[in-house]
C-alpha cells in the first residue's frame, strides 16, 4: 500500500518500520493516545464490522500527536476479512481537525474523510521458503506483519488521519504572496563592486 501526503514539500523518507508502529499514537509520555486491540480470531468466517469513537480525551492526545490545534468527532469504522493467515482490513476515519492558516494565521477547522485500506499478514520464520518468498517481493509491498495475533485499531485510525490532514492548511481564497524587494535598496553586491573598482 502505497500513501502519499498532500501538499508541501517532500517529506523525508522514514526508517522501513510497519505503517502502525510508524504512526503509533503516543501523547508525550505514558501509553498510545488511542489503542483498540482487536484479536483476529474474533473474526468469523463472514467477516467482522467495528465502529470505534475516541472520547474527547482521546482526541486531545491526538491533536498532540498530529501537531494540530485540536481534534474532535474522531470516528473510524472497519470492515474485516479473512482469508488464511491475511487480513483485508477497509473502512474510513472521520474527524473535525482544527489548525491555523499558514499565511493569516486565522483559525479554520477541517472535515477529514480518509478511506482506509490494509493487509496484515504473521512474519514468515527467517529462512523459511515464504520467507524468502517475501524478500523477492520487490514491486508488490509485502503486508502489514501480524503480531501476537492481533490489529490496533486505534492505531490505524490515527494512521490515515494524520495521512488526510493537510500539513499547510489555507484559509479560501488566501494565497502566499512573498514581499517585493524595495527598488531603491542597496544591492547585495553593491559593497564588492567597490571593492573591486577601488583595487589597483
Amino acid at each position: 500500500m502505497s500513501m502519499k501526503r498532500k501538499g508541501g514539500p517532500p517529506a523525508k523518507p522514514a526508517p522501513a518500520r510497519s505503517a502502525a508502529a510508524k504512526f503509533a499514537p503516543r501523547a508525550a509520555s505514558g501509553p498510545a493516545a488511542w489503542s483498540v486491540p482487536l484479536d483476529v480470531d474474533t473474526i468469523s468466517d463472514a467477516g467482522l464490522h467495528r465502529v470505534i469513537e475516541a472520547t474527547p480525551e482521546i482526541c486531545a492526545a491526538v491533536a498532540q500527536l498530529a501537531e494540530v490545534r485540536a481534534v474532535s468527532d474522531l470516528k473510524a469504522t472497519f470492515d474485516l476479512i479473512r482469508a488464511g493467515d491475511i487480513v483485508h482490513v477497509t473502512g474510513r476515519v472521520t474527524a473535525t481537525v482544527g489548525q491555523n492558516c499558514v499565511v493569516t494565521l486565522d483559525p479554520l477547522e477541517t472535515v477529514i474523510d480518509e478511506p482506509i485500506e490494509m493487509l496484515y499478514a504473521p512474519v514468515p520464520d527467517e529462512g523459511s521458503e515464504a520467507h524468502e518468498e517475501r524478500r523477492q517481493k520487490t514491486e508488490e509491498e509485502p503486508p502489514e506483519p501480524l503480531i501476537d495475533g492481533t490489529i490496533d485499531l486505534g492505531a490505524i485510525a490515527c494512521e490515515f488521519l494524520i495521512l488526510g490532514i493537510e500539513p499547510y492548511p489555507r484559509k479560501p481564497g488566501v494565497e502566499f504572496t512573498p514581499p517585493e524587494p524595495e527598488p531603491d535598496g542597496p544591492h547585495p553586491f553593491a559593497a564588492l563592486a567597490a571593492l573591486k573598482k577601488d583595487a589597483p
